[in-house]
């Protein structure tokens, strides 16, 4: 069987299901949900370019089917980090591993995992479609796939214009396409929303909840914080190389001041609930609790064991951009 008998059904769109499975890659997301093992594991990770340490003993690990923003200021090392995970840059100590091996040893990992670290590497001379075909032989996908492709991105009336005339967000589009080519199990992305206009980011981010719904995994580098905190699940923050925080994006608020706010036809039992369990929690003038230095999954926890129904639960408080600041800004201190 070649590669691209390995290809089957194609993405049909962001509304409905995103499947492009084959049997292959579904095999390999049973094993590692069965084994609970990392899709992505990052030890220790260390990379030197001379007297400069570019990433400083970094560790942190992807689970499957979620969505995870890579967040750091302007030189914390992000880039070269990604470029380690996939091969491009050999690291100084430590390892990076997908699917429990370096990029190099991963079977047909051109089709198990899609990248975009820059939206320039086209031939400006060729069409999108000419680009993505080049791409798709190199590793053994038929020519139908690139229509595929084009059409899930939207650039199926783009397909015959030759790439120096797109836009930067065409661009963004035409690297996904490319990236989606061999039906990925793993999404690596960096800034892929830069250059979209508000429908174009709106689109993005659907569609990568679509693709992290059905247990495939995103890898997202940005510095656009109000967007990723719409978009992902889970952060980890890096500066000067080092690790500064790995949480989901919950945890996270709550950590720097976020209060979740509560409402139920119950409130005096949920208020004695809530404070039995040492919360603290305090009724609002709209008939609400806001509780302090708890996330979402523990309020309801707590709401559901002491049966007490809601009618609202919600995050209030700091921003990812203000828990990014204050933790960038201790780590720099």
């Amino acid at each position: 069987m070649t590669i691209g008998d390995a290809i089957a059904e194609p993405l049909t769109g962001i509304a409905g299901p995103v499947s492009t499975r084959s049997d292959a890659p579904a095999r390999a997301r049973a094993a590692v949900g069965s084994s609970g093992s990392s899709v992505v594991q990052v030890e220790s990770l260390t990379k030197r370019f001379g007297e400069v340490l570019a990433v400083d003993n970094l560790s942190f690990a992807l689970e499957p089917g979620t969505i995870t923003g890579f967040l750091g200021p302007y030189g914390a090392g992000k880039t070269t980090t990604l470029r380690m995970l996939l091969g491009l840059a050999a690291p100084s100590a430590g390892r990076a591993t997908i699917f429990g091996k370096p990029y190099a040893e991963v079977a047909h990992a051109a089709l198990r995992i899609g990248a975009v670290l820059e939206a320039t590497d086209f031939h400006p001379g060729r069409s999108g479609r000419d680009h993505l075909r080049t791409l798709g032989r190199a590793v053994g996908v038929p020519d139908m796939r690139v229509d595929e492709v084009l059409r899930l991105v939207e650039l199926e009336d783009a397909a015959r214009r030759r790439v120096k005339g797109y836009s930067l967000g065409m661009r963004q589009r035409l690297g996904l396409a490319g990236a989606l080519l061999g039906d990925p199990e793993l999404l690596v992305l960096d800034e892929p929303a830069n250059g979209l206009d508000p429908d174009g980011v709106r689109w993005l981010r659907d569609f990568l909840h679509a693709f992290a719904s059905e247990g495939r995994t995103v890898l997202v580098s940005s510095h656009a914080l109000a967007e990723v905190a719409q978009t992902v699940d889970r952060v980890v923050i890096v500066s000067h190389g080092r690790l500064v925080v790995e949480s989901s994006l919950d945890d996270l608020t709550a950590r720097v001041g976020a209060s979740v706010i509560v409402r139920s036809p119950q409130l005096p039992q949920l208020l004695e609930a809530l404070r039995s369990e040492n919360m603290i929690a305090t009724e609002t003038n709209d008939h609400a609790l806001q509780v302090h230095g708890a996330t979402r999954e523990q309020v309801g926890d707590i709401a559901f064991a002491a049966g007490v129904p809601l009618h609202e639960l919600a995050v209030e408080g700091s921003s990812l951009e203000e828990a990014f600041l204050e933790l960038t800004s201790e780590t720099a201190s």
